[in-house]
């Protein structure tokens, strides 16, 4: 038996941060060696909200660094650019023709985010979960990482194979894998310095609510000074009234690789004056060795250019294959 598959992918927009590395790339390194992982850079999906032209590349380009330099191993995994595997925008097309309106237009983030982009918003925003389905199917995973916001996706994909298989399969030679989610392990979830109520994010309009994985030692140390706070002397996790602080203890907890009841008791008295330089020093030290790595890889030349040809290679592979046993279950001809 072969090791099972996963799949699983970033937008490159804006810089990562700490919601991602602790939400995402974390976790996909701590699995890596007991999957076969597949890695990508979702730069299709996001053009669904506009883009800059001139920055879209370089973005790619550093998240993929950023995998890289965060601990991915391509002994273990497989790091592709989404866009250079054309089988994901086919693919797509197909799916969207069997998928029906309805399923679409009741996807809690369309409806979210259409509201914010009122007139100018496009169709790609109302598809793109079929492209994702796309993604995902396309590879035949066993597992996808996925948080409680992109559960919903999941569930939409596995309907979508369900559909397809129903309608041109048959019980016993179904066409695409239904993939399982694989949850992430409940802590993960980072939020804003800005507002404890809410998920730390690339799209918030205010740098100061995160924590870019590559931020300089000055510009973490300004950003926590920054964070939001309480007037309350003495530090304590899961106060509901202080969701700030229950984010920051998480915070210094996870990189300081101590105990939750460690970190309670040594901050249980503590005002935030003491423990903001705390945090600060903390994620800059475990930042560092990240970033250092990072530097190195785009300062070598043609690395990343080789690393993502040869995930292109290996992607195409698989995804190619599967591209045709639903085009041929479609009716389509495959050329010789």
């Amino acid at each position: 038996m072969g090791k099972q598959r996963v799949l699983s992918g970033i937008q490159p927009t804006g810089d990562l941060h700490l919601g991602n590395y602790l939400g995402a790339i974390r976790n996909w390194v701590e699995i890596q060696q007991e999957f076969d992982s597949f890695l990508f850079m979702a730069d299709l999906h996001a053009i669904t909200v506009p883009q800059d032209p001139k920055l879209l590349a370089d973005s790619t380009y550093k998240v993929a660094a950023l995998y890289l330099a965060c601990g991915i191993d391509l002994e273990h995994a497989t790091i592709f650019v989404q866009s250079h595997v054309p089988a994901h925008s086919e693919l797509a097309w197909l799916l969207m023709c069997i998928t029906p309106l309805n399923w679409l237009e009741d996807m809690i983030q369309f409806k979210e985010k259409a509201v914010k982009q009122g007139e100018n918003v496009g169709a790609g925003l109302l598809n793109y979960p079929v492209l994702q389905a796309a993604d995902i199917l396309l590879y035949e995973p066993d597992k996808v990482p996925v948080g409680e916001d992109q559960k919903q996706h999941l569930e939409l994909t596995r309907d979508i194979a369900a559909r397809l298989n129903y309608q041109f399969g048959s019980e016993t030679q179904p066409i695409l894998k239904l993939p399982e989610p694989m949850i992430r392990a409940a802590g993960a979830r980072v939020m804003s310095l800005t507002d404890g109520t809410k998920k730390m994010s690339k799209s918030d309009p205010s740098d100061l609510s995160r924590i870019s994985l590559l931020d300089p030692p000055e510009q973490i140390q300004h950003k926590i000074k920054r964070c939001k706070t309480d007037p309350v002397r003495g530090l304590q996790f899961d106060d509901a009234a202080r969701p700030e602080c229950h984010n920051l203890l998480s915070l210094y907890m996870i990189f300081s690789n101590q105990s939750k009841e460690a970190v309670a008791q040594e901050c249980a008295d503590m005002g935030w004056g003491q423990f903001k330089p705390l945090l600060t020093d903390t994620l800059i030290t475990a930042l560092k060795p990240i970033q250092e790595k990072y530097t190195q890889i785009r300062a070598e030349p043609g690395y990343l250019d080789a690393v993502l040809h040869d995930g292109k290679q290996k992607a195409e592979a698989i995804a190619n294959f599967t591209l045709n046993k639903v085009k041929q279950a479609l009716g389509f001809s495959i050329p010789t």
